[in-house]
Order: C-alpha cells, then structure tokens, then sequence
C-alpha cells in the first residue's frame, strides 16, 4: 500500500499476524466508531488506518501475487542426459561474450568441473597449463588484467606479447576495458582448445587495427607507453606512515563526534552509513521531502550525494551527514587502506591500468590515486603523507586548462582561439563576451558563471544541469546558454557536427584517431540516446588530452634514456593532465625545464591552431605542499 514503508508494515503484521487478520479488526461492528483502538494502541495513525481502508483490494492482490502456488499442475520428467553431459560450454561462452558477460565463463567451468576445471587454462599459445602454474595470476606491468584461470606469465605466453595484444584489442573496441585472454580469443569466437587460438585472434585484431586507422595510435602512443607504466609500478611513491597514523587517530575522533551529533538529532542511535537506516531517519523520522525525489533500482528512496543536496538546507542533520561520509570515505579507502598495501621501504605500488577507460585516460587501482579528493582540507591533508626519498624531490607537473584548449582548436572557433593565442584568461574573456561587458568591468560572480559553463560544456552539460550549478532559475539558465553560443558560434557548430557524425558513424575520433565506440548513440530511448549524445561531445576532447598526457610520457622517458637520468627521475603518478615526477634534487634545476618543455611541446603550433599548450611545473618534499 502506497504510503505504508517497511517500518510500519512491520508493526502491523507483527501485531496482527497476516493481511487477512488486519482486515477482519478492522471490520469488526464499531471499530471504526470505538477509534480503531487496537491500531492506535500499537502506534498506527489515523492516517495509515484510513489508507488501509482506502487500499483493501490493493493489499490482498499484492499478498495473492508474492504467495507461492503449490497447487498448480506440473508434469516434471528426468532428462536422459545430465546437465554436465548435455553442455555446449563452447556455444555458452561465446553466447555470453556477445552480451558482453565477461567473467561467468570461468565460473562455468568451475562449476561443471569444479576447481580442477577452473584451474586449467589455455595459454595464448594454446598450451594447457596444469595446476602448478597457476600462481603468476595479478595486473602485469601494463595494467592488462589477468586472472588465475584465463592466462599466466610464464616463457609460454611472453606477458608483453599478452599485453600489446589487449592493448590492440581495446583499441579496437573502446567498450573492452581491462581485456583478458578470454576476450582476445572470443574476438574472432576462436576455440580455446586450438593451439593456435591466440595467434588466430592476435592477426584478426591486428588486421582490424589498420583497418580502423588505429595502427599509429597503437605504435606511437599506446606501445612506448608500456615501459613507462612497469617503472611507475615498480618505483611507487614513497609513504610517511607517521603523517597517515595521525590523520587516522584525528579523522576517527572528528567521525566520531560528527556521529553523536547525527545521532541526537535523529533522536536515536542508527548506522549512519547504511542508506536504508539514514533513509528511515530522514523520511520517515525527521519527515524531509523533495519534490521529485529520486529512488533506487529496488524502489528504496534514494540518500546519494544528490538527493541529499537537494535537502541541505532543510534540517542541520544534512550537512552533517556530507561531512560524515568524506571522512568515512577518506578513513576507509586511503588513510586507513594505504599502510597495509606498503612494501618494506614505505613504498606504495599502486597499479595503473593502461586500458582502464573508453575515453583513452588510464586508470589506476589498489588504491585509485586518480581519486584523492583535493576540493576540500580533508582530502588535501592525505597528500601530505606522500612524500619524496632521502635525496630526491617530488615535482609535479599539470597542464594549464587543456580541455578548454583542445576545444578551441578541434572547433577552430575564432573567437577562443584568439583568447588562448593572445594570453588572456578565458574565463574573464568568455564573461566579458557573453555578458557583453569589457574585460575590466567582468565580476567575479560573471567569472565563476562562464568557469561553469565553459567547463560543463565540455560534458554536455544542458540546461537542468547549467540550472543546478549555477543556482539559477530555468529561463536564466537557457538565456546564458543561448548567449554562450551565439558568442562562440564557431564551438556550437562543433558540437552539433560531432553528435551528427556519431550517430551516422556509431563512433567518436580524436585528434590522434583514437576512436571511442557509442552502442546508444542510435537508441530509440530518449534518455539513452541523450546520455550518449553527452559523452560523445566530451569524447574526442577528453580523449586528445588522454592521447597528449600519454605522449608526453613516453617522450620524458625517451629523454631521461638518452640523458643517461634513468637512476635520477622516476614516474610515479598520473593524474589525467598531472605528472608526479620524484627527481634527483640535484638534478631537479636541470631537468624540470625539460619536462616542462616536452609537455608544451607534444603537439605543433600549426596543429594546435596557434594555441600554446602551457603547463605548470612544482616542487617540493611531498605531494601536499608544491611550490
């Protein structure tokens, strides 16, 4: 019954036993006149009592579809054949690998040959390993993920054969993150058991690659990027355990006391961290509600960071709970998490995934250095704690607004264009054009608008969106994002060639050609249409800046070789447009203008339409504290 949560159904079958019983008190002669006595007695209101009357048929309907029949007539016969010997493993998995179900192969075979069966494992060489060598199982050096039953890294297999091969096969679909072997043999459907499965299938990806023009991504981006993954690897960044230790015994004293003063205002106690329990307490307890208010796949009224901002000024308990969950959620992922992944020497050897995304950026995991929030005190404290060795530096490198940057030269728009070539700030230079005001009389409230929207257009961001993060009304929101591109009309063409040319193609490119695959982008669903509609506009900006980030790599790392700086500068962390560097401190003078130099140099003047790439370069003891 609609109105009824869990809590209260609770009361009622408890107290009553069954539906049928609830609805018998009920009818009882003068119930009603006597108040319903029986029901108040246990806490039930007037107003549920009445929706219990309203929804009589409801209820029963509901109760008659949830019970299990066992009088229905079933004519049940012994197959002649078991489940094990009637199987087409074969038809199964590949069936499955079209649906893009890409672990329950193994499963199967654990479950129709149990452990031996999933121990076996073809190589990609076609040879079958025996149960003793199985243990090579992890991430190899270029993040291409493995597992103890689809491959393993012994002379057999070489692992960088394995790897450019699951490098290729990304490439070749975008949508295939983290490929395994068992990806690479379904590519072209190859049976495992052929010895020559994966040689098959590494030249049908191979022949696919060139085909899609992807060969010069795969040699000149992807391939020289490899040795520079395995030295981030094998380096990882050095830990202050003190600085860790501190923060943990602080952060759980302040979660703590943020959680006694949750509690007084719920006016109980509650595990503050299930969504169920915070749901109850602000629904159903303190009686918060939003128009439109989200719910989850289960039907459960939604408490994610969005529905709950929606209610940050309604009661003093909200803003508590954000700040309740950042320090769970930094406790429990990095300060509490990192120590116990360190080596001996304090080092962190996160893993980063070369393949890990649709968009070309890599990954990272164990723990995801990608995601130390830096927005807020809390986050920015954990960075304190990665720090430099005895005799070195850690230097950090980012570039300056890069996305904005690709977006002026991939749409050619004249007026951006002129922003980037002529040194101005773009984000004072959009306001100004916009808000049609010279650039000395933009405000600062003109600037933070056109910061959001240079930046939301980069996602696709629309009118709600733009609404919500300007704080604005609707028609203010669509006046600014019509003036946005009626002042840069150049990007609004863009934009619109891009979706057209998704949807006729089913792709995205990068500068470099690198494509990115949109299977929803032709969808007959409005929303899912849009949803892809909005990557594919981030696409090809995000995924140059992957493409960018990644050849600025590989060309550091050429020149460290030949500079003979191997035993100097390591890579330790990257952060989509931020390079971690931990440098000799008596080479830091020499080499931080090189690496800087490399970074703006990656691509020409004449490819960027005039527009300089320009990044910034820090240094100092540990990540927190750069200058």
């Amino acid at each position: 019954i609609k109105g009824i949560g869990e809590k209260t159904a609770t009361i009622l079958i408890s107290t009553f036993g069954t539906i049928e019983n609830i609805y018998k008190e009920l009818n009882k002669k003068g119930a009603q006149e006597a108040g319903d006595k029986a029901f108040i007695k246990v806490g039930i209101t007037p107003r549920i009592v009445q929706l219990l009357r309203d929804n009589a048929e409801e209820a029963e309907f509901s109760k008659m579809l949830a019970t299990i029949r066992r009088d229905v007539p079933i004519t049940f016969v012994l197959p002649e054949k078991t489940f094990k010997e009637s199987l087409d493993i074969k038809g199964v998995n590949n069936y499955w690998h079209s649906l893009e179900f890409r672990t329950l192969g193994q499963r199967l075979e654990k479950a129709v040959n149990g452990e031996a069966g999933q121990k076996k494992a073809i190589q990609s060489d076609g040879v079958v390993r025996g149960d003793g060598e199985t243990e090579a199982a992890g991430v190899d050096a270029a993040g291409i993920g493995t597992s103890a039953s689809n491959v393993s890294t012994t002379p057999t297999i070489p692992a960088d054969e394995l790897n450019k091969v699951a490098v290729a096969l990304w490439l070749v679909n975008s949508n295939t993150t983290q490929p395994q072997l068992e990806d690479i043999l379904a590519f072209t459907n190859q049976d495992p058991a052929d010895p020559q499965a994966f040689a098959k299938a590494r030249s049908a990806i191979t022949v696919e690659l060139d085909k899609r023009g992807l060969k010069k991504v795969f040699d000149e981006i992807e391939v020289p990027l490899m040795p520079v993954i395995k030295i981030m690897q094998d380096r990882g960044i050095k830990i202050d355990r003190k600085i860790l230790s501190n923060l943990s015994k602080t952060y759980h004293e302040v979660a703590a006391d943020l959680e006694q003063k949750i509690w007084k205002f719920a006016g109980r106690e509650f595990n503050i961290s299930s969504p169920k329990q915070l749901g109850e307490i602000l629904f159903d307890v303190l009686g918060l509600t939003v128009k439109n208010a989200k719910k989850t796949a289960s039907g459960a009224r939604s408490t994610k960071e969005s529905e709950l901002e929606k209610m940050r000024d309604m009661h003093p308990i909200v803003p508590l709970v954000f700040e309740f969950r950042e320090l769970a959620k930094l406790l429990s992922t990095y300060i509490d998490a990192i120590p116990p992944l360190l080596d001996d020497m304090d080092r962190l050897h996160a893993k980063f995934i070369q393949t890990g995304t649709t968009t070309g950026r890599m990954a990272s995991q164990e723990p995801n250095l990608q995601n130390i929030p830096i927005k807020t005190e809390l986050g920015r404290a954990i960075r304190g704690a990665f720090i430099a060795e005895k005799g070195f530096k850690l230097c950090a490198f980012d570039y300056s607004q890069i996305e904005i940057r690709i977006a002026a030269f991939l749409s050619g728009d004249e007026k951006l264009v002129s922003i980037f070539k002529n040194g101005e700030d773009v984000h004072t230079s959009v306001a100004s054009f916009v808000f049609k005001v010279p650039a000395d009389k933009v405000t600062s409230d003109m600037r933070r608008q056109a910061k959001v929207i240079n930046f939301g257009i980069m996602y696709g961001m629309g009118v709600t969106a733009l609404k919500q993060n300007l704080g604005t009304s609707r028609d203010e929101a669509q006046k600014f994002l019509n003036d946005y591109f009626e002042s840069f009309s150049g990007l609004a063409t863009y934009l619109d060639r891009v979706k057209a040319e998704t949807a006729r193609s089913g792709y995205t490119e990068t500068f470099f050609g690198r494509r990115r695959y949109f299977e929803g982008i032709r969808s007959k669903i409005p929303f899912i249409r849009a949803a892809a509609e909005r990557m594919a506009i981030n696409a090809p900006i995000q995924g140059t800046e992957a493409d960018i980030i990644k050849i600025a790599m590989s060309r550091i790392y050429e020149y460290c070789k030949k500079a003979g700086l191997e035993n100097d500068v390591f890579p330790l962390v990257q952060v989509h447009d931020e390079l971690v560097y931990e440098i000799r401190e008596s080479k830091v003078d020499q080499v931080v203008p090189e690496i800087k130099k490399i970074m703006e140099n990656v691509m020409t003047l004449k490819e960027t339409k005039g527009i300089p790439l320009t990044a910034n370069a820090l240094v100092g003891n540990n990540w927190g504290e750069l200058k």
